[in-house]
């Protein structure tokens, strides 16, 4: 039980911290927020999947807080799906193209991104470890 009120807490935090940045002001035709959202879960999704392979910094239930919970909550896969049907339906055939392909491309570099940090971040303290004692 405890494990589904993690999943609860994170979602509830990821879906506010998503409203918040529908908040963010910008005009235009592309939906940049949804895709800086989707873009930046990916990233922390990455984060989060390196941090838990590599360290013992993270219990499952904030594992489950974190990946399950926060990114389910934050990313917006149904929004993004909804925005590119809407763009194609209104003859935006560019835009509704470059969303899709730039939001796959994107969200994949996220994770790839997210993870090479922390891989990175490992390893500089794992050298500042070894060479401070």
């Amino acid at each position: 039980m405890f494990e589904v009120l993690c999943v609860g807490a994170g979602g509830f935090v990821g879906a506010v911290a998503r409203y918040l940045m529908g908040l963010v002001p910008y005009e235009g035709d592309f939906p940049l927020m949804t895709f800086l959202v989707n873009f930046l879960g990916a990233v922390f999704i990455g984060v989060i999947v390196e941090i838990t392979s590599l360290t013992s910094l993270l219990s499952p239930n904030a594992t489950l807080f974190l990946k399950t919970g926060v990114c389910g909550g934050f990313t917006t896969f149904s929004t993004f799906s909804l925005e590119t049907l809407a763009l194609f339906q209104e003859g935006n055939y560019l835009t509704g193209g470059t969303y899709a392909m730039g939001s796959l491309v994107a969200c994949l570099a996220g994770v790839a991104l997210g993870m090479a940090a922390v891989r990175g971040a490992v390893s500089l303290v794992r050298l500042l470890s070894v060479q401070g004692g």
